[in-house]
């Protein structure tokens, strides 16, 4: 066999060869893919967490009914400079601050719910903390007071517990500040000199309207609250996103409480406006508070404008929408700041 019949030969071979593989790829039977199973993620419902007891008419926080149902307390707390920080103001549901006599504020703390172990520095009336009192009939805490206050005070027949006529037992002074700044009591004590005083154990007013659930006002953003008293008072609130409530300052430092150096917070600002004049050579004022005036409502990072009415002394302060409505306020802690009109108001 010649070289050109071999090489005929090969070519017929590998030409065999290709169309027999290319027939076994065509015949070779197809195999399924087993499908891929997908787990789907179970999706697990939170269950509403069961709210305890009835809700405070302070607050809008649950608690046991037997504590709801107490006769509100309202404690005058120091703010000098030399009084900080307060002992107990955290524990406090609503919270007024008020000028006094320049340039310094005072607090007032309505409680409630709770009992804090310790409450001061604690300090005097004016006759505009006396008024506000008597929105809650609220047994009232301090130590003096101006003459008017103290005019006030009995004949308004407040439930009063005064440092200036109670024991050491009910108050006391305290090592680590100095006088006056340095009056405390517990709210303990304060229990139980209501009791002892033979004052009615339940209160008689009107509460705020508060949403069952958290709500945005649908307002400007406002997330910074800065309140110019005066060059030497200032009040701000900067606001915790992840939280939903407000940090506050004063005087550029963090506002903390004393029992265990927690920030003390917000979750609704109120900002009302007052009309107020100067008494005399003391400084004492004059803050009208029966009338009506403008304002600003403040939570979950937004702003409003708003307007109060109060129409007696013993009436409850009201605050609307511009359309009327009454606001509704968030489940928390309240501080309620009374200017006057001229203050600087500063919202970022």
């Amino acid at each position: 066999m010649g070289i050109k019949t071999k090489l005929i030969l090969l070519a017929i071979i590998v030409a065999l060869g290709v169309t027999s593989c290319k027939k076994e790829e065509i015949e070779e039977p197809m195999i399924a893919e087993e499908p891929v199973m997908v787990e789907e993620e179970e999706i697990f419902e939170e269950e509403p967490v069961e709210k305890l007891g009835i809700p405070s008419p302070l607050s809008g926080i649950y608690g046991e009914e037997e504590r709801v149902n107490r006769r509100p307390v309202a404690v005058m707390f120091d703010n000098h400079h030399g009084a900080r920080w307060q002992s107990g103001l955290k524990d406090a549901e609503i919270i007024y601050e008020f000028l006094v006599e320049a340039p310094y504020s005072r607090y007032m703390g309505i409680f409630l719910l709770n009992d804090p172990p310790s409450l001061g520095p604690i300090r005097s009336a004016r006759p505009y903390f006396v008024t506000t009192v008597l929105e809650y009939d609220a047994v009232y805490v301090r130590v003096g007071g101006s003459n008017q206050a103290m005019k006030d005070v009995k004949t308004l027949k407040i439930a009063d517990i005064d440092g200036l006529s109670s024991s050491n037992k009910v108050f006391w002074r305290v090592s680590h500040k100095k006088m006056p700044h340095n009056l405390y009591s517990s709210m303990e004590a304060i229990r139980t000199s209501q009791e002892e005083r033979k004052y009615r154990m339940l209160g008689e007013y009107t509460p705020f309207k508060f949403r069952e659930e958290d709500y945005n006002i649908g307002g400007d953003r406002g997330e910074k609250v800065t309140i110019n008293y005066n060059k030497n008072n200032k009040t701000e609130y900067i606001y915790q996103e992840e939280d939903k409530i407000y940090s506050r300052y004063k005087d550029g430092k963090l506002h903390i409480d004393e029992i265990d150096d927690s920030p003390i917070i917000a979750k609704n600002i109120i900002i009302q406006e007052a009309k107020t004049r100067v008494l005399d050579k003391e400084g004492r004022l004059d803050i009208q508070l029966i009338g009506e005036g403008s304002g600003l409502f403040i939570t979950n990072g937004q702003y409003m404008d708003i307007k109060w009415v109060k129409r007696s002394r013993e009436g409850k302060t009201l605050y609307y929408d511009l359309d009327g409505k009454e606001i509704e306020l968030n489940t928390g802690i309240t501080w309620i700041q009374v200017i006057e009109p001229k203050t600087e108001v500063i919202i970022e």
